[in-house]
């Protein structure tokens, strides 16, 4: 399969079938493929580009001479950044001519990745956002630092920079992540009372139950892409927030369901009209009260809410 695939391969449940095992740099490349495809998502916001960026790391790893590398993890994250710096300049430049807010495409993720608070809260749809405040190599090198833990010098290989110019970035990156950053890790546990209650004060529309689980300074995100009806810039207030959530959900109520699930690391609620997904409200909870909304229409971004997505550290 080395040298001669054109896809990557892809790991089914961590499952290699006979051929992988007995290739290295497959067995290699689907050992850590999860971890590939999280450092990629991380630095993108897209688990289609990321998907991408995974291809194209891919096509790189299985020209390398496995015998010259010290560290084949390391090697991966270093190859697939990268790709990954590289796709997120050309993804910048596609932002620009966006339609309304942008926000993160959500994944559906497995329990285990909530079970990992610094993991959950670096993919949550707020910390993603901060992310997006950072220029491409502030990005990778904050990424890899704080959420993966590589070495100075092995950033500096990914980056190409040196050990010593990282370590400035990543000073700035950090505090410039600090001064953004959401109000504190929250414990997923945490948030399901609040998640419920908010969930039940929807489906109602009964407004008073809205303002009460309402942060007085929530903020409602929307992201429709030109392509779904969205609010065209950020809601900022509980009173806001709650009139236009009623208003809004009051006039199709007898045609929505919601159902709870894990986007992100975090619970979220995937509002579904006639059946059919019609959008995914991931939910930023502080101190039992909702301080953050962010609400994805775009179709194209809704593509990996089916399936749940695997992420690793």
């Amino acid at each position: 399969m080395a040298g001669t695939s054109p896809t990557a391969p892809e790991d089914h449940g961590g499952r290699m079938n006979e051929d992988s095992r007995s290739d290295p740099a497959t067995a290699a490349f689907l050992a850590h493929r999860n971890l590939l495809f999280t450092v990629a998502y991380e630095m993108l916001g897209s688990a289609a580009d990321a998907e991408d960026v995974l291809q194209e790391s891919w096509l790189r790893w299985v020209g390398v001479d496995l015998d010259a590398v010290r560290d084949q993890r390391a090697y991966l994250v270093q190859i697939t950044t990268r790709q990954a710096l590289s796709r997120l300049r050309t993804l910048g430049r596609r932002k620009e001519s966006y339609v309304g807010p942008w926000l993160p495409e959500p994944l559906l993720t497995a329990p285990d990745v909530a079970e990992d608070v610094e993991l959950a809260d670096s993919v949550s749809m707020a910390m993603m956002l901060v992310l997006e405040t950072l220029g491409p190599t502030e990005r990778a090198v904050f990424v890899l630092r704080e959420v993966f833990d590589l070495e100075y010098d092995e950033i500096a290989e990914a980056v190409d920079k040196s050990a010593a110019a990282v370590r400035q970035i990543a000073h700035r990156a950090r505090a410039h992540v600090a001064a953004r950053r959401p109000r504190g890790v929250v414990s997923p546990a945490e948030t399901r009372g609040a998640l419920d209650a908010f969930q039940r004060a929807v489906e109602t529309g009964d407004l008073q139950s809205l303002l009460d689980i309402l942060a007085p300074d929530v903020v409602l995100l929307g992201d429709g892409g030109g392509v779904r009806q969205a609010v065209p810039r950020p809601i900022v207030g509980a009173d806001k927030v709650a009139r236009l959530l009623a208003a809004g959900l009051g006039r199709i109520a007898a045609a929505v369901s919601l159902q709870p699930v894990q986007v992100n690391g975090y619970p979220a609620l995937i509002l579904r009209l006639d059946g059919e997904i019609d959008s995914v409200v991931a939910v930023r909870i502080d101190e039992g009260l909702v301080t953050g909304l962010y609400a994805v229409r775009n179709p194209e971004k809704l593509s990996h809410i089916e399936r749940e997505t695997a992420l690793r550290r």
